[in-house]
């Protein structure tokens, strides 16, 4: 999937896609990861059409025993050295806000 030429509700349909599948290659229904995820058959119906909420989606992973893909899929972000040596050593905890010249015109970042 080219993530940079689909729309985000494009991107969460292939996911649903993608999560239907994984369900059944492991013969698995709808109301059995339900019941193993701890949420609604239609909550699982919901997130095979790209329309979950972040709990479900991990809670369902976790039933289909793919919440190890998770860090493939967001991997952790470390402190740039630069940011590091700017904050002396402290975890920074908010944006600046600042954003760079001429960034205002461009618009919304496609997805």
């Amino acid at each position: 999937m080219n993530i940079g030429a689909n729309t985000p509700a494009a991107i969460a349909e292939e996911l649903g896609e993608r999560l239907k599948r994984a369900r059944l290659n492991r013969d698995m229904t709808q109301s059995e990861v339900a019941e193993r995820a701890g949420v609604s058959r239609l909550a699982v119906l919901n997130a095979e059409k790209g329309e979950a909420r972040l709990k479900v989606l991990v809670a369902i992973l976790s039933a289909l025993d793919l919440a190890g893909q998770l860090d493939l899929f967001l991997p952790g972000q470390d402190v740039s050295p630069i940011q590091l040596a700017q904050l002396k050593g402290k975890a920074r905890q908010r944006a600046s806000g600042q954003r760079k010249t001429g960034a205002r015109d461009q618009g919304p970042p496609e997805w």
